[in-house]
């Protein structure tokens, strides 16, 4: 097919800033369908005799923006430079002694440098004020440590368009949890981290019956306090703050496929991927309002089918990924080809239901993306099966144990009976991510699982030199819209954008699709600035009771301003 012209300027900056090749010897790709050939001819490298024919599926796949890879891939696929075509990683698991901890460093240093985010656990380190094992001196705790990695990181992000990322997790009876809550308090600290709290269910029913929680590390208790009174200073500093999150690590490994080899503490920086130590982000995802058929009309649907019909192609793009890529460090290439993970999710969920009338806060719209998310779900597994049987299944499954995973036992009948016969190649299929830069090359649809964001705002875009660029931009469904009316003012019947949802109704669509993702879920619930903390303290022990993996919040603050911002148009 032949590429439609990106319709928005901040598309066109994206692809020129940031996605188009420019050689040492100065010549760049003519246009968005050089970079998607050059991108399909790498992901079909390894497809021997049927080359040609699955380079042109995986471009057709990406010319009319049905499906886009992450950033990582459109950037280095097929080029000479020395990059990962993985987004984000998380490390090593780091030890308690100096020079472990600073090779962790370095491990770190190396995988930004390659272009990939790092998300780290940084319990194993012990409190601040107690006396390190071999020598007389006292232990700066892991707060203090978390700056030498914000450092780093801004010193190797110091140029350029991408700005640097980690996570940063803890867990909830770490001595020094209470500093590590309040550690982003001050808007300029740690600036390159997203921080997030792991919480047990153990913390959850301490909160519910109001009982004693003993911080401890090394098996010694060093401090005693109420559960809810850590509760109420997590809970305040993210409303305060928007930090930190909450990863749910019970449920995390409940519902993890491969719970029988690996016990999961953190995820990527943006929260989608609990990974293993030396794990990595492979993700892709489809555009649904490539699928929306005769959209704001009485006959408007989404074509089921036509999805379906384009995973298998994305699956196989995703696995050839693993062994097109290069690998910072020899155990992050040995952990990618022992599960083959791969995180299939879509974007342009808020407009793509705008454009069939569906209000996102409605039962509707949960149902329909609980069917879209079956869908991927269903077809991913099965061409993974597929790809089992012509390529040999992913080296670390137990065939036995795997069909025994909880969220595997949730699979059709006779999806489970071909893995059982056949294997898998992929051990884990689908994740939705934020994919905030690519759904704006996407001419601007919604991001991930997220509502609108609002029919018009300003967005600000890093330039080539580390610079900003504002844009005026309009969501893509909303630009749709008025194209049918000519022009006339107003906003589609069925609008409905972040701010105009209650923190109930973002959990409700997180929950909808969280049963049918074996990873997770990167989503924001926004709540405004008047929200009164009384009904924000809900927030997080209700995605605990929904069973969602993780939440996060974001409450406007005057000291902390977006990258995007408001204006609807009347």
């Amino acid at each position: 097919m032949t590429q439609p012209p990106f319709t928005t300027a901040i598309a066109q900056h994206i692809w020129e800033s940031k996605y188009r090749l420019v050689t040492e010897a100065g010549l760049t790709e003519s246009s968005p369908a050089s970079t998607w050939e050059r991108v399909a001819r790498a992901a079909a490298f390894a497809e021997g005799a049927n080359r040609s024919r699955w380079q042109a599926t995986f471009y057709d796949l990406m010319a009319d923006l049905r499906f886009l890879p992450g950033g990582r891939i459109l950037a280095g696929a097929g080029t000479e430079r020395r990059v990962t075509l993985f987004n984000c990683f998380v490390m090593g698991q780091l030890h308690d002694e100096m020079a472990a901890i600073f090779e962790g460093l370095k491990e770190g240093a190396l995988t930004m440098q390659e272009g990939g985010g790092v998300g780290y656990d940084f319990s194993p380190l012990r409190p601040r004020g107690t006396a390190a094992r071999e020598t007389a001196n006292i232990a700066s705790g892991p707060v203090s440590f978390m700056r030498v990695w914000d450092s780093m990181c801004a010193t190797i992000c110091a140029t350029g368009s991408r700005r640097g990322a980690m996570m940063a997790t803890l867990r909830c009876d770490h001595p020094d949890i209470e500093d590590f809550i309040a550690a982003k308090s001050d808007r300029q600290s740690l600036s390159h981290f997203n921080c997030s709290v792991q919480v047990s269910d153990a913390l959850m029913g301490a909160v519910a019956r109001n009982d004693e929680w003993h911080l401890t590390f090394a098996g010694k208790v060093h401090k005693k306090m109420r559960a809810r009174n850590l509760w109420r200073k997590l809970v305040q500093a993210a409303y305060e703050g928007s930090e930190p999150g909450v990863l749910f690590v019970d449920q995390i490994n409940r519902e993890n496929n491969l719970w029988y080899r690996e016990t999961l503490t953190t995820t990527n920086p943006c929260g989608e991927v609990p990974l293993p130590p030396y794990g990595a982000c492979n993700l892709g995802s489809f555009n649904l309002t490539a699928f929306v058929r005769e959209p704001f009309s009485t006959r408007a649907r989404f074509d089921l089918e036509a999805l379906r019909n384009c995973v298998p192609a994305a699956v196989r793009f995703l696995d050839n990924i693993i062994d097109l890529s290069r690998f910072p460090l020899p155990a992050q290439r040995d952990e990618a080809a022992a599960t083959r993970r791969i995180g299939l999710g879509f974007m342009g969920l808020g407009s793509a239901l705008l454009m069939l009338g569906i209000p996102y806060d409605s039962s509707p719209a949960r149902s329909l993306a609980a069917e879209v998310m079956t869908c991927i779900r269903d077809a991913a597994y099965l061409a993974s099966v597929g790809l089992s049987r012509e390529r040999g299944s992913f080296t670390a499954l137990d065939r036995t144990r795997f069909l025994q995973g909880t969220f595997i036992q949730r699979l059709p009948r006779d999806l489970l009976a071909e893995i059982r016969k056949h294997g898998l190649r992929n051990s884990h299929l689908t994740a939705i991510a934020p994919t905030g830069t690519i759904s704006l090359l996407a001419n601007n649809v919604s991001s991930g699982i997220e509502p609108i964001f609002e029919s018009h705002y300003r967005r600000s875009m890093r330039t080539k030199t580390g610079g900003l660029a504002a844009f005026d931009v309009e969501d893509h469904a909303c630009r749709l819209w008025h194209k049918r009316q000519r022009g006339a003012a107003g906003d589609p019947p069925a609008l409905t954008t972040a701010r105009d949802l209650t923190p109930d109704a973002h959990l409700a669509m997180q929950a909808a699709l969280q049963p049918l993702v074996d990873q997770g879920i990167s989503k924001t619930i926004n709540v405004p600035a008047d929200f009164p903390l009384s009904r924000f303290t809900n927030i997080y022990s209700e995605a605990h009771r929904l069973g969602l993996k993780g939440a996060t919040t974001f409450r406007p603050h005057p000291d902390r301003p977006g990258v995007l911002s408001g204006s609807r148009r009347r």
